[in-house]
């Protein structure tokens, strides 16, 4: 295959497909959404096959237990899959929405427009669900897009294809408004980031070499965020039963996500309280705990197997474990929490565990991340959980587009005026 060729007669064909799909009504759009969610339930077997099949050759190169669990396609995933479509197409369509009209001493009235980016690629990793996911979010903002999905879910990422496809199909829309990359070539990507000409923007979701390797060489702009190391702080003013089933599910409900906590933080004058009975919640998910010369005592005094109670190391603080590893440290207070998160965050989520409204207020203002939670999980972070129906990504840039990137996140904004025979003079 000539990939350059390929990969040019793809770009056409979406930039073609942009302008149908920027000019079609709403309810095209959810017709079409509905009947990918219908195709996605009504193709289940064939989707769990075409997923066990990428698991076996998965397995079978030794893929890390953090990229199987991402590339694992179960029955409540398919609904998932399918649901989100739904509640996508539930949403209000942003495309031709008019907001913030002025009328000027001149006479002419002037406000804004939100319209669709163009062409949008995605670049991912082993989760197929992104496919339908950024098949919906690009085709009800007025998108079209190229997604180019791992080579560790080729075959479910052709079988949800074959399924959008089939909604485009169903709605007589172009089914060339959503293109999924059919080679595995890593050429193909180096080709997506380096055509402006057909794509005005690229997406990459997957580890953290991807995303640095995609900024660096990319000639359009780059929605993205590099890693997921998020906090949770428990306050001096926290209530004692929410912190554990809140550490607890920010740490173990998943380890492979972006928003699962990788770093504890806890107040000195509650450590002693709260901390024990944290360790052993997270003892008993067999989580490592990487702990600072203050918290490791207090752990080992828990009863805690100590193979699990390591002395942290400066690394431990900026780590992205993406596996049952946390780092734990004992911080003066408020002040020093929202320092160190600061300086060590990837900018993605943070959560404080308090009943200190001043407190709260201020960790929310002055914590410098996508995501700021007060008494809630970090695994909340996500365009689901946001009501946007799905995410195409998470944002850690402040240009744009922050935290879940929905419908709105895929549009831009244009200036309109409306005059009635108004001239400058």
């Amino acid at each position: 295959m000539d990939i350059h060729n390929y990969m040019h007669a793809l770009g056409r064909e979406a930039r073609a497909a942009s302008r149908l799909v920027a000019a079609a009504s709403t309810d095209a759009k959810n017709q079409a959404l509905l009947a990918m969610a219908a195709a996605i339930r009504a193709q289940r077997e064939q989707l769990l096959q075409a997923n066990a099949r990428d698991l076996a050759e998965a397995r079978a190169a030794g893929l890390e237990a953090a990229l199987i669990d991402r590339l694992t396609l179960t029955d409540k995933g398919i609904d998932a899959m399918a649901e989100g479509l739904e509640q996508v197409a539930a949403l209000p369509d942003p495309v031709g929405e008019i907001t913030d009209v002025k009328r000027r001493p001149s006479g002419i009235q002037v406000g804004k427009m939100r319209v669709p980016l163009g062409v949008i690629g995605i670049i991912y990793e082993a989760r197929p669900n992104v496919t339908a996911d950024a098949a919906a979010l690009c085709l009800k903002s007025g998108n079209a897009a190229i997604l180019r999905g791992g080579k560790e879910a080729l075959h479910c990422n052709q079988a949800i294809a074959a399924c959008v496809r089939a909604g485009l199909k169903a709605a007589h829309l172009p089914e060339t408004a959503v293109q999924v990359v059919d080679t595995t070539d890593r050429a193909a990507v180096g080709e997506l980031i380096t055509m402006p000409q057909f794509v005005d923007v690229i997406v990459p979701r997957g580890g953290k070499g991807l995303i640095e390797r995609i900024s660096n060489d990319a000639r359009v702009p780059v929605i993205k965020h590099l890693d997921g190391n998020c906090h949770v702080y428990v306050d001096s003013d926290a209530d004692p039963a929410k912190v554990v089933p809140i550490v607890e599910n920010a740490k173990t409900q998943r380890y492979g996500t972006c928003n699962t906590a990788e770093s504890l933080l806890v107040a000195a004058s509650v450590a002693e309280r709260f901390l024990p009975d944290i360790g052993r919640a997270l003892a008993s998910h067999g989580v490592e705990m990487r702990a600072c010369p203050t918290a490791l005592p207090l752990l080992r005094g828990a009863g805690i197997d100590g193979r699990l109670l390591v002395e942290a190391r400066d690394a431990d603080w900026h780590e992205e474990y993406l596996a049952p590893i946390i780092a734990v440290k004992v911080v003066s207070g408020l002040d020093a929490a929202i320092m160190h998160i600061n300086a060590c965050s990837s900018g993605h989520t943070e959560a404080i565990v308090t009943e200190n409204y001043s407190h709260a207020m201020r960790f929310l203002r002055e914590v410098d991340s996508a995501s700021v939670m007060v008494n809630a999980s970090t695994r909340f972070a996500d365009g689901f959980e946001y009501g946007l129906g799905a995410e195409i990504g998470i944002s850690t840039d402040k240009i744009h587009a922050r935290g879940p990137v929905g419908l709105e996140g895929l549009t831009s904004q244009k200036w309109i005026v409306f005059g009635n025979g108004e001239i400058r003079r």
